[in-house]
């Protein structure tokens, strides 16, 4: 049996997780990934986590219990950006340390710091420090690094396409072809890991395809026209996942093909606290698209998610038969 690294099912999982299935596999490790998230998940996470994190942050505690006795090691980089001049969520950074120090009986860790901010830093010699817990030929970790960025890229095209990651990680076709005229077009806004795990945000895109809708994520949208809108803002945004949101939410904005707009947000969240409401302030000063947020966190009522969903939606399609006679925002 190879070495065995373990890959949490959560936070920058679902982001990464075509280059690292590929990464790691390719210079000889076996990658096991944890169980998908249960409520046995998610109370494991609360009950070792400090009070104060967000759902995410706790779920992903309770992977690394899911996997921490299986495995050789554990791969949690230390990740501070993924992109030149921006940050990600300082969670990200400081969870090698937090998992360290609370979680007892933990196998080695992967923590390689990911700065792509820092100009002396760049992917491969990330990928490099991460590899040599593995194997110390540099020019086969030179090899799978690039078949795994290659594989990357793939993914990230079939995302353009209006394909869910999360029907890719679960080997799901695309039940819906994306702006078909008889269904709803309804933009979902959130973090990958709010907007992949199914328990977590309670099935939100089954219960919105159940209802008759497409869905339509930032992932759709052109990195290029994303940084043309973001650049017409008075300041910055310096958080990756901001730029995508607010990016793309100015472009469907100006659609003429957009039924409604859901922001599905973590409670506690300091980002989404400003790009949630940043993009709704554009939502409402440049359309009359209707929005609504959504937040989920432990004490999340799966009823209450399916009122509030079954509501909008009904709202949609009466706003579509009365051309548009419903106010958007009350």
């Amino acid at each position: 049996m190879g070495v065995r690294v373990g890959i949490p099912r959560g936070l920058f999982y679902y982001q990464l997780y075509p280059f690292l299935d590929v990464f790691f596999e390719e210079i000889g490790a076996e990658v096991v990934i944890s169980d998908r998230t249960t409520r046995k998940t998610l109370d494991e996470g609360i009950r070792i986590c400090v009070d104060e994190a967000c759902l995410p942050v706790k779920i992903f505690y309770g992977h690394v219990m899911n996997l921490k006795n299986g495995v050789d090691f554990l791969l949690i980089p230390r990740l501070t950006s993924i992109s030149k001049g921006e940050y990600i969520c300082p969670k990200f950074g400081g969870l090698p340390d937090m998992i360290r120090n609370t979680v007892k009986g933990l196998p080695k860790l992967i923590d390689t710091e990911i700065n792509l901010r820092d100009p002396r830093s760049n992917a491969f010699s990330a990928a490099f420090e991460m590899g040599k817990h593995i194997t110390r030929n540099r020019s086969k970790i030179k090899k799978a690094y690039y078949k795994a960025f290659e594989r990357y890229e793939e993914h990230k095209g079939q995302l353009k396409k209006g394909i869910m990651a999360s029907d890719i990680i679960d080997r799901k076709r695309n039940i819906y072809v994306i702006k078909e005229k008889e269904l709803l077009n309804i933009v979902l806004i959130g973090h990958p890991y709010n907007i992949c795990d199914g328990y977590a945000n309670m099935n939100i895109i089954k219960k919105i395809r159940n209802n008759g809708a497409n869905i339509i994520t930032h992932e759709m949208i052109d990195d290029e026209v994303i940084n043309k809108n973001c650049n017409t803002l008075p300041k910055k945004i310096f958080w990756n996942f901001g730029r995508k949101a607010i990016g793309s939410i100015m472009s469907f904005a100006e659609s003429n093909d957009i039924d409604g707009v859901i922001y599905l947000m973590a409670f506690g969240c300091g980002i989404d606290s400003f790009i949630g409401d940043l993009a709704e302030r554009i939502i409402r000063r440049k359309s009359n698209i209707p929005f609504i947020t959504l937040t989920i966190d432990e004490h999340s009522g799966e009823a209450g998610m399916d009122t509030r969903i079954e509501a909008f939606i009904d709202m949609l399609r009466w706003r579509r038969k009365y051309d548009n006679n419903f106010s958007t925002h009350g």
